[in-house]
């Protein structure tokens, strides 16, 4: 699959289980904005796992993840901050 079929399919499959919603006892990978869930820094758009109802997500909580999840989790907290950081330095300049 070509990469822009791919982002395609990605799209087309998230506003899927946005609308149609995630079957009972499933879970989706989905962009959101971040409560802290899992160590993730608040007010970012970070990936979590989401079940949808009604038109209305809700991150799962308490999967297990082993310590290179957390590790690579932290990484990419720490990356999102710093982008938001610079980009609110910008607005502000």
């Amino acid at each position: 699959m070509s990469s822009a079929m791919s982002a395609a399919k990605a799209a087309s499959d998230h506003m899927r289980d946005w609308f149609l919603g995630t079957a009972p006892g499933k879970f989706v990978s989905m962009g959101v904005v971040s409560d802290g869930s899992y160590g993730a820094p608040k007010d970012v758009v970070f990936s979590f796992p989401v079940a949808v109802k009604n038109g209305k997500w809700e991150i799962i909580q308490d999967l297990p993840l082993d310590d290179f999840a957390k590790k690579m989790l932290g990484i990419t907290g720490q990356e999102l901050e710093e982008e938001k950081d610079e980009a609110i330095s910008i607005i502000e300049a």
